[in-house]
């Protein structure tokens, strides 16, 4: 049941976590990624995944981890963002690879769009005041992407065989 509650839980907390961390600060710490990668290694093993599929599941993650640092590189997405979309893709593996980033562009799209069209826009004198508010509409911050990567990964993960693996008769009520 705990190992279930986990399958559950701790991956979109964890992503919950880096949207709202990248929201206030427009970081994301070290910490996620790692806790993230972390966790995944640990349920892989708990839950009996074959070290094949370990391994896959990391090349998938590894793929990732090179292409948005080359994104970095270039300046478009952040250096927390590329290190979030590398771990969450070692969740996700291949088998769902491809759908978690196009979901990730086009909540990252939309949520550009709505941003510099809200920067377009005085704050409110009762807003202005929150630092966090300040710093997301100025017009010379980054877009906080890790709020598009962890919607789409919310969008997948309920796909994945991590939440199918998961008892619902024991969460069930008699």
């Amino acid at each position: 049941m705990i190992l279930d509650l986990a399958r559950l839980l701790l991956f979109p907390a964890l992503m919950a976590f880096a949207a709202a961390s990248d929201l206030f600060t427009m970081t994301i710490s070290n910490r996620v990624s790692l806790a993230l990668a972390a966790s995944f290694l640990i349920l892989a093993g708990l839950s009996g995944m074959p070290p094949t599929d370990i391994l896959f599941h990391v090349g998938a993650g590894a793929v990732v981890l090179v292409v948005a640092f080359f994104c970095f590189a270039m300046g478009w997405v952040g250096g927390g963002d590329a290190k979030v979309a590398a771990a969450a893709a070692l969740w996700f593996g291949f088998a769902h690879l491809m759908d978690y980033l196009l979901y990730a562009a086009l909540f990252g799209g939309v949520l550009t769009v709505l941003l510099m069209q809200f920067r377009q826009w005085p704050l409110p004198y009762s807003l202005a005041g929150q630092p966090w508010l300040l710093r997301l509409h100025a017009k010379e911050s980054g877009i906080p992407y890790g709020i598009a990567l962890a919607i789409g990964a919310l969008m997948i993960y309920p796909e994945t065989d991590w939440v199918k693996a998961v008892d619902l008769g024991h969460f069930m009520l008699h």
